[in-house]
């Protein structure tokens, strides 16, 4: 890992709608470049949802579960409930060492750093060996190799997109049944990067720019059904 000292940006979002938390995650991807630096973004829904896979077949998703909205991600990956899940995105520049990863490399640090956060709080967790899918399409039935396993249970999966602009990286940690905060969790998340990236933290708000890309991409794109039930 880049141990190297490096300043990160952290985007508090708290509750927000469906659309918009795809929305604004795509717009982190295009402004990464803008940016110039990893942001780090913790966010939750206003209510129940699901995400789906950009390439997957909304008429598959829609009898798998009852959640709705249904609303298909800008990154990859299978179904992903949002119901009790703490959910969380990164973005990095073109010019990051993130950026320049093979999907499985990035895919295993961004895990290895929830493991590490988990074990901060002293619940012990630890990766996916090999790729065991009971359940094809379905993030959280089966496990892919390097996903976060409780007891042999997954409990954090990840999606990613590679564009010109930056990656992004989409991320769902349903949380095991013991005693647990979010809050706790979004901290130890924090330390484990500043202990093992060098990362320094600048809190920030949505500004204007950010906003207003989000904004357009919910209501142009993610809002839709024509791009949620187009494949």
């Amino acid at each position: 890992m880049n141990t190297e000292n490096s300043n990160w940006k952290l985007l508090e979002s708290g509750k927000c709608a469906a659309g918009f938390n795809m929305a604004m995650d795509e717009a982190l991807m295009e402004l990464a470049p803008e940016v110039g630096v990893p942001v780090l973004r913790f966010y939750g829904w206003t209510e129940p949802a699901a995400t789906f896979g950009y390439s997957q077949k909304y008429t598959f998703i829609e009898q798998v579960t009852r959640l709705r909205p249904l609303i298909r991600r800008p990154t990859g990956g299978g179904l992903v409930p949002h119901d009790a899940d703490w959910t969380y995105s990164l973005a990095f520049p073109p010019s990051h060492e993130w950026y320049g990863l093979k999907a499985v490399e990035s895919y295993k640090r961004v895990h290895e750093w929830i493991r590490d956060a988990f074990a901060l709080m002293k619940v012990e967790t630890s990766l996916a060996p090999v790729s065991k899918k009971d359940a094809p399409g379905q993030c959280f039935i089966g496990a892919e190799k390097s996903d976060v396993l409780w007891h042999g249970h997954k409990i954090a999966g990840a999606a990613q997109r590679r564009s010109k602009q930056g990656l992004l990286i989409q991320g769902s940690v349903q949380p095991p049944p013991v005693k647990l905060s979010r809050e706790a969790w979004e901290k130890a998340m924090l330390s484990v990067a500043e202990k093992q990236f060098g990362v320094h933290w600048e809190h920030i708000q949505s500004d204007a720019r950010l906003s207003d890309e989000a904004t357009r991409l919910a209501r142009e794109k993610y809002t839709l059904d024509s791009f949620n039930k187009g494949r």
